[in-house]
């Protein structure tokens, strides 16, 4: 474990991000600020992302923006190992870092470590799936204890074919299976808005991307990398600017499906936040200043005291 953050989470368009700024530019030094958005990694997706401008990037020390080209994949595991080779740099800054995003399983890394439910490997999965279709559930058995015994003999639910699979996909990769007592979690601060509030928030965001250029940086990003990841190429926004390209929308149908996608994955965001988090809701009012709300986060955080992070070195 290294270090310490202050964690501000929420859904899409709930102002994370001023608020966060506003913190770490009120600090002396200047507080870092780390994102935990598993868009804003992508370099050259800015306008559909509401990426902080380079100038407010520039303002305080910044980590997790632009770590990957769109055509390429990038997991939750290429990002905590982004992080920890950046923990010597944000430990330089000499102030508590903010971490800010709505990417709860980003979140949850930072502050865990690689919980290995967010481990992938298809052709090892593939190759249990296999075993277990051609010989049985007694061969995948076997065959996932010689991989690690000593692990194996950990697994939950032997006699549960899934359960099999997903440990031999995990051991294959050389990942352990996930440890059966959970660690607590711990207490970040969250904005909360009313839902027709939040609805509106989103369908200004929406207009504003289309109006500030979102199709032109889609072509251009179409231009440079001919072969986006699946990630970038369907993500919320960009996906509808290349079908406004494609000539299958309207550009008015395109900020309305923009909408529409973008509420979904708010609720899926708050959806996870109420389940796999512990927040402390801090209710935003249409008329809350940036100020009045830094102000009463920063009283959660003082209530609650600082999450441990799992980077760096000894992570």
């Amino acid at each position: 474990m290294s270090g310490a953050a202050h964690i501000l989470v929420g859904p899409t368009a709930a102002g994370k991000s001023a608020v966060a700024l506003h913190l770490a530019l009120a600090a002396r030094p200047h507080r870092p600020i780390l994102s935990a958005d598993s868009m804003t990694i992508y370099r050259g997706m800015d306008i559909g992302t509401a990426k902080p401008d380079a100038q407010e990037r520039a303002a305080v020390p910044s980590f997790g923006f632009d770590l990957a080209e769109p055509g390429q994949p990038f997991s939750v595991g290429d990002y905590l190992a982004a992080m920890q080779a950046a923990a010597p740099a944000l430990a330089a800054c000499g102030a508590l870092p903010i971490v800010v995003g709505g990417t709860g399983l980003y979140v949850k890394c930072l502050t865990e470590g690689l919980d290995s439910a967010a481990v992938a490997d298809p052709v090892h999965r593939a190759a249990a799936e296999a075993l277990l279709n051609a010989e049985g559930l007694a061969a995948l058995q076997a065959a996932t204890r010689a991989l690690n015994p000593g692990q194996y003999a950990r697994l939950r639910d032997p006699e549960n074919p899934r359960r099999v699979v997903r440990a031999y996909e995990l051991l294959a990769a050389g990942h352990p299976l996930p440890v059966a007592e959970e660690r607590p979690k711990p207490k970040v601060a969250g904005l909360r808005l009313p839902p027709d509030e939040l609805r509106a928030r989103i369908a200004r965001r929406a207009r504003q991307m289309f109006a500030h250029g979102l199709v032109d940086e889609v072509r251009g990003l179409r231009a440079k990398f001919p072969a986006l990841s699946e990630t970038a190429r369907h993500a919320i926004g960009y996906e509808e600017a290349g079908q406004v390209l494609d000539g299958a929308l309207s550009e008015e149908e395109a900020i309305h499906r923009t909408a529409l996608r973008t509420g979904q994955y708010a609720k899926r965001q708050m959806t996870w936040f109420r389940h796999q988090a512990d927040v402390a809701w801090i209710d935003v009012a249409p008329d809350d200043s940036v100020e009045r709300i830094a102000g009463r986060v920063q009283q959660v955080w003082a209530a609650h005291g600082p999450a441990p992070l799992r980077i760096g070195s000894g992570a």
